[in-house]
Formats: structure tokens, sequence, C-alpha cells
């Protein structure tokens, strides 16, 4: 077999594999990133893939002597590794697709700048080019469609229930009351055939009838009225048909206006408020649950339409057995599934439905714990979890904010916004726990914030990077990463931790251990030596010639430099080795700035942000004032509360972002969101604090506990051995979230810390 045939054969069964799915994903809220390292080992190995201007790729002209590791044996090629040196050099350069100049914007502030609040799309995505699975979840339920699946589904049965029985009961009962008015027994006939409706509705449709029907069967009252129609050649019964006008026939009765009718008011005084509270409890049922939004719409769209509508003009019908007529009747409901399991991506203006859903926590935590202040109402542990859970929604809210400014501004604006309110959230909590433990006197609140910042470190370069690993791996195998950038994360993260806990080395090099309480033991083996059993030990601050001549300038100078390192590895990304991240606007979809469509403003989106900070600070503070009866709890540890409840709530929307990616195959952003956070850590929040004690003296000081110093040092010398060769798949994942887990337990079943 010749070479060149050996290279067709291979190339040919490495081409890239066709979509499986053009159904958006939820991680299609945000641009396209990288290339599928496939297609590239393809352009290193012959294949003539065009790039974005039309013209083949510049790295043909390497392939004959690069792509011998691919294209035939290690031993045939001289040069075979210059196939991996330039795969690695090609895949380091990966390049960012954005569909317009304003995603390519905050991808910019995000990717680049080294800021994690990975959000959704800032800019409205046409509808046009949407697929059709997510089309399927904006539609309304007034067009019939064909459907050839089943209909007796697992959300069919768990709707009926959950929803289906007691609705349909309703409307038998208030049924059974308009008969009794006997001017509402047209009403009545409604409501019973209502009620079988909502007790299935998959399948069936419900119609307005229109005047020539209506007429035809009034002048035959005897025959079954049909609404079938004739033939028709139309695919969809259209939503809102305009009506061809009939005159009326001489010498027949006038049909009595709607608003002219006893029956009428009989509906609207006795009958319809009652649907209305049922309608509105099953509306707000179904939305909260988010998969069963069609049944959300199905309710509303029969409370503001079909029940406002004469009794006569409302026919129920299967959908398989309905002809459309254009002009005899308008389709109003129909509904095939109660459930679709893609509403988790579903947004109203740019805002996921779940921070949508989350939104009224935040309320409801402000209210009883501002106005309950006795806890008649609630407990302080209730508050405390209630106001812990509201940050989730207002932290994404904040990502947002600050997304949509980025994205819409010059690059100084930019900057200022995220190092302004990158790590809010964090902060506000951080200082106002800090407060209100100086306030009481109270040292155990500096320790809890001290492992909440160790905790938001291991989880970030720990079971972030882990969780989303061993996801994307099951789905992908193996994924490749940009080893470029996670080398700069990772020199950032060495520089951080090092500088962060130097001072506690310093400190338990050259400081004095001092116990609180020493206790003589008996003698051991006839030694006659005194032997004492101490507690509390910790090492002594208040020596003036350490802490104060030595300890506090070494803290003051590594939280000076720390954020000076932060600038550097900016720069260096951004100026002088930009191109490890190459921002690409997509070909046929560059749009200028003022033709994408924002979905919030500046001046909105500044508000938001505003109101978001505030509210997070109010939560915050609740967070703190109920925190002490989950501190007591004996059997738990004061450090284990701090380095899962406190450090890992406010970063769920950043789990989720990470998960999203890797299952996307871009696992360098997955691995990007917990670097960058860990890196936030280290070198802007606690310099921050730092500095914030030393003009408003809350007892913080840079002196972290042995568990904390160690814990760290291990996990990010682990991270940096994980990520060396530029490749992960489940096994790498799993040993991180368990090397995780296994520091769960250590911190679980430690002693509380001194002063708790």
């Amino acid at each position: 077999m010749s070479l060149s045939a050996a290279r067709s054969s291979d190339t040919s069964s490495r081409r890239r594999r066709p979509a499986e799915q053009t159904q958006d994903l939820p991680w299609e809220h945000d641009s396209q990133v990288g290339h599928d390292h496939e297609q590239i080992r393809d352009q290193l190995c012959g294949d003539p893939q065009p790039n974005s201007t039309g013209t083949p790729s510049s790295h043909q002209s390497i392939c004959p002597a690069l792509c011998t590791t691919k294209c035939m044996p290690e031993h045939a090629c001289p040069n075979h590794h210059a196939c991996d040196d330039s795969w690695e050099e090609i895949q380091s350069k990966r390049t960012i697709r954005a569909e317009n100049e304003v995603e390519a914007n905050k991808l910019v502030n995000n990717y680049r700048f080294g800021f994690r609040k990975w959000k959704s799309h800032v800019t409205e995505r046409p509808f046009e080019v949407r697929s059709e699975v997510v089309k399927e979840l904006y539609s309304e339920l007034n067009v019939i469609k064909p459907h050839a699946g089943h209909l007796i589904t697992c959300g069919n049965v768990a709707y009926v229930l959950l929803f289906g029985w007691w609705v349909s009961l309703a409307y038998i009962l208030i049924g059974l009351l308009m008969f009794i008015t006997i001017t509402g027994v047209p009403y009545g006939k409604l409501c019973w055939k209502l009620s079988c409706y909502f007790l299935w509705p998959f399948g069936k449709s419900i119609h307005e009838i229109g005047n020539t029907l209506r007429r035809c069967c009034e002048q035959a009252p005897d025959c079954e009225c049909n609404v079938d129609g004739t033939e028709d050649n139309s695919p969809v019964l259209l939503p809102s048909p305009t009506e061809v006008p009939i005159p009326e026939l001489p010498g027949r009765p006038l049909r009595t206006p709607y608003w002219h009718r006893f029956s009428t008011y009989a509906w609207l005084l006795l009958g319809y408020p009652l649907l209305v509270v049922i309608h509105s409890l099953a509306c707000f049922l179904s939305w909260i649950l988010v998969f069963t939004i069609p049944v959300f719409k199905m309710n509303s769209r029969t409370l503001g339409v079909i029940l406002l509508l004469a009794p006569e003009d409302v026919s129920v019908s299967t959908c398989s057995q309905r002809k459309p007529q254009v002009y005899e009747s308008r389709a109003l409901l129909c509904c095939y599934h109660a459930a679709n399991w893609y509403y988790y991506k579903y947004t109203l203006d740019g805002i996921n439905v779940f921070a949508v859903n989350l939104l009224p926590l935040v309320i409801v935590a402000l209210v009883i714990g501002y106005i309950d202040r006795e806890n008649q109402y609630a407990s302080s542990n209730v508050k405390f979890a209630i106001a812990i859970c509201s940050i989730i929604p207002l932290s994404y809210y904040i990502g947002m904010g600050i997304a949509s400014i980025s994205a819409q501004s010059n690059f100084a604006v930019g900057a200022v916004v995220n190092a302004t309110f990158g790590s809010i959230t964090e902060l506000t909590f951080y200082i106002t726990a800090l407060l209100r433990g100086h306030q009481a006197a109270n040292p155990c609140l500096q320790e809890v914030v001290k492992a909440a910042l160790t905790g938001t470190l291991l989880g970030c370069i720990l079971f972030i990077p882990g969780i989303c690993m061993i996801i994307g791996g099951l789905r992908h195998s193996e994924q490749r990463f940009n080893s470029r950038s996670t080398g700069v994360s990772s020199a950032l993260l060495f520089i951080s931790v090092g500088g962060v806990f130097a001072p506690t080395l310093f400190s338990k090099a050259y400081g004095n251990l001092v116990c609180d309480a020493c206790t003589n033991s008996t003698r051991v083996n006839g030694t006659n030596g005194s032997q004492f059993v101490c507690h509390n030990c910790h090492y002594d601050l208040n020596n003036g010639t350490l802490f104060h001549d030595h300890v506090e300038p070494l803290v003051y100078t590594v939280c000076t430099l720390l954020p000076a390192a932060y600038i550097i590895g900016l720069i260096f990304t951004l100026k002088t080795h930009s191109h490890i991240y190459d921002i690409h606007v997509g070909d046929g979809q560059v749009m200028g700035h003022h033709g994408a469509v924002v979905h919030w403003s500046r001046w909105r989106s500044l508000l938001i942000l505003i109101m978001a900070t505030v509210l997070t600070s109010a939560c915050a503070d609740l967070v703190t004032e109920h925190i002490q009866p989950i501190l007591n709890q004996p059997n738990i540890s004061q450090y284990f509360i701090g380095v899962t409840v406190l450090a890992m709530v406010p970063e769920i929307p950043e789990i989720v972002n990470g998960i999203q990616f890797a299952l996307q195959n871009n696992i360098s952003l997955s691995l990007e969101v917990g670097s960058c956070i860990a890196v936030q850590v280290c070198m802007l929040q606690i310099p921050i604090l730092v500095f914030f004690n030393a003009f408003y003296d809350v007892g913080f000081v840079l002196l972290f506990s042995d568990i904390h110093l160690w814990a760290s040092i291990f996990s990010v010398i682990l991270v940096n051995y994980i990520f060396m060769d530029g490749k992960s798949d489940y096994f790498q994942g799993t040993a991180l979230v368990v090397v995780y887990l296994i520091l769960l337990a250590l911190y679980y079943f430690a002693p509380s810390p001194p002063g708790c």
C-alpha cells in the first residue's frame, strides 16, 4: 500500500462527524467557543479545510512533515515530534467565535480579562436561527400541529396526578353551582366539557366557533354539530384567522350580545372568580416546577381567553379528527405534552427561568428577617437557610449586569466594572461577618470567614474542575484544553497561594506557641518528669516585636504584590500574548454595535447591578445574624460550615456554567471558571479584606490554621499535576472530587477553631 493511499484512508476515517443534534443546548446561550481538535489534526494531516475567509488554511503547508504521528508509523518519520509540537501550538491558539461585536466584547472581558461571570447572551438571538426544540419552548398553544408520538408519557401521567384531577373536580363543582342558578346553565355545560378536557387535555383542542358554523348548528338542532368541516389543504390551523362576515338571515332572531345577558353576570360573579383561584394556583405550581411550563401556558390561556368567551362559542374536539378550517373557527388551545425537559434553558428577557423563580426568595428572606425579629414565625435556622439561598439569584443578576455593561463599553469601563463588582457578593458577606463579629466581640466569625475563603479556594481548584471533567469525560471520552492559558492560571495559583500563606509560614518559623489551658498529667512509665496537656494553642500575636514589626509589614507587602501580579497576568493575556485567545466574530453574522439587540441597556444594567448589590448586603447581614445557632451545633465543626455552605452556595451559578461548557466539549472554559475564582480569592478578595482591616480594625489577621495551610498547598500541587498533559477524562476528574471529599471529611471531624 502506498503512502498516499494510507494517508487517504486514514484521513477519511478521521473526518469530522456530522452534528448529532441541531437543537440549542443550554450552553449555546454563550457563544460558540473553540474548534474541534480533530478538525485541527485533520488540517495537519492534509484535509483541505477552508478557513473563515474561504481560503485554504495556512496550516496545510506543514502537513507532509507534521502528520506522521497519525498518517504513518512513528519509526517511518524522523520528524514525528514536530507533529505534537505543532499540534500543541495550534491547539493553544484556540479561537473564540462570537455572533456579533457585543458578544465578542463580552468574551474578551470574560475569557481573557480573567473575571469569572460566564453568563448568558447579553444580546437577543434571532428567533429564526434557533433550533426547532428551542422554538417549541416559546411557542403558544393556539396552533394545531401534526403529532405522531405517544400521548401516554411520564409527563402526562404526572400532570394527571399533580394537576388534572383537582382542576377537573373544581370544574364539576362550579358547573353544578351554575346549574343551580338556572340562568348560568350554558356556563354549567361549558364547565362540564372543560372538566373532561382538563382531566386529560392531550390530543384534544379547544376552538372558538365562527358565525357560519354556529348558524348551521342553530338551523339543524337535531343533527350532531360536527366541527370537522371539509377537507382543506392548509397544513396548520392558523391561530388568529380573519372571519368573513356573513349577513344574518331575515326573520331569524338576533343573537343576544355577550354583555346583555344575565348569565354573563352570574358567571362573572359566581363561577369565574373561583376558577381564577384554581387556575392561578395551577399556574404558580407549574411555573415553579419549570419543566411543566406548558401547563402554565394552558391554564393562563384558559383563564385569559377561553373563560371570557360566550359558552356557545367554545367547542372541544380531538386534534386528530379536526380538519383545518380557516374561516369557520379559531384554534384557542391544543396541547400534546405537559412537560418538556428542555425548559431549563427557558429565559425571560435574557434571564434564566431558575434565576427568575428564585428571586422571590430574596423578598421572603428580607420580610421574615427584618420584621420577625423575635423569631415567632420562623426560627433562626430557617432564616439562615432562606438568606443563604437568596444570594444565589442575586449573584446571577450581578453577573448579568457586569457582563451587559462590559459588553457595551470600552475596555477601561469594563475593567472598572469588573474590578468593582466582580467579587462583590463574597466581599459583602465577609465584611459583614467581620463587622458583626467585631461588634459582638466574637472571634469565631473571623475563623468562619477564613474557612469560607479556604473553602472557596478548595472548591474552585478541586471540585469545579473535577465535576466538569467527570461530566465532560462521560460524554466526550477525552477532552483537550488550552495548555497555555491553563499554564498562566496555574502560575498565578502558585504565586497567590504562596503569597497568602507566607505570613502563616513566617509566624510558624519565628513565633511562640501559646496555650490557654495546660494541666499536669500523671507520670508515664515511672518517669519523674512532669507532663502537661495543653488546649487552645496558638501563636502569640500580642508579641509586638514579632507581629507588629515583622508579621504585619509582611502581610501588607504580600497584599500589595498579589494585585500587582494579577495585573501583570492581565497584561500578559491582554497585550503581549493576546494571541493565546483569538477572538473571532463569526462570518455571516457580523453586526455592528448598534445592530445587535441588547437585553439590558447600560443604565438598566447599572441600576440592576446596584439594586442586586444592596440586596446582597442585606441578605449577607441576615446570614451573619442567624448563623450563630448553626455554629453552636455540637456535632458539626465550624470549619465544615465555612468551607461548604458559606463558600460554595454563592458559587452554584458558576458550577452550573462550568458543567455546561464541559458538555459542549469546551473543557478549557470549565477550567478557567474555577481557576479565575481561586485567583480572585487570593489576589483580590484577601488583599481587600486586609486593607479594609487597616482602615477599620475588625480584628482580621492574615494567619491561617494548619488545616487551611496544608489543604490549600496540597490541592494546588495536585491540580497542577493533573493539568500538565493538556488532556482530561472522567478518571482525573474523579481523583479531584475524591480528594475534595476527603478534605471535607477532614474539616467535618476537625475540632472547633479557637474562640468558637
